[in-house]
């Protein structure tokens, strides 16, 4: 179990601008999609300020995001990224885990990666994450260079502040078929 003890988890820009969307989302009937907070046990609380200070994680979450578009049920966590590497310690095992059931089930789960330094988005597919990872115990690479991702799932950011998942969920189906 971590600790929690600065103000420096309470979001990204990239868990921002997701909120957002599926917020957007919701409104015009499109999908269905939650942040799943993460548990903790509070330790120490500022009263006066009314505000945890000090709190231990009760324990691992699964992914950041779970819900339904139109139907088709989805999970998926939020990383952000400011090198060209990506290193796969970002990544956890119950993660890998978690949405590899997810997907047996028949849900389609992903990774939102923001390149911080080109301000591009790329939606991994799991089974994409997938090889990544088995490439990694095999003892190959513990990290994915920018250079290895199918340029296909690159995307940017729509007005400056949406995510327009659900167009490359649209992709990530029309393979699967």
């Amino acid at each position: 179990m971590g600790t929690w003890t600065s103000r420096g988890l309470r979001g990204s820009a990239l868990e921002d601008y997701i909120n957002h969307t599926n917020e957007y989302y919701r409104t015009k009937g499109l999908a269905l999609i939650q942040k799943i907070p993460t548990p903790i046990t509070p330790v120490r609380i500022d009263k006066e300020q009314r505000h945890i200070t000090l709190a231990y994680f009760d324990q691992r979450s699964t992914v950041d995001y779970i819900g339904a578009v139109q139907g088709i049920p989805v999970c998926f966590d939020a990383k952000e990224c400011a090198a060209r590497t990506f290193p796969l310690q970002n990544v956890h095992q119950h993660q890998v885990e978690f949405m590899e059931e997810f997907e047996r089930q028949g849900g389609i789960a992903f990774l939102l990666i923001l390149y911080t330094g080109s301000e591009n988005l790329y939606y991994m597919r799991f089974r994409e994450l997938k090889e990544f990872w088995s490439r990694m115990e095999a003892g190959g690479r513990k990290s994915i260079r920018y250079e290895e991702l199918d340029p296909e799932f690159f995307f940017p950011l729509k007005n400056g502040y949406l995510v327009p998942y659900l167009e490359e969920i649209q992709k990530d189906l029309d393979k699967r078929e």
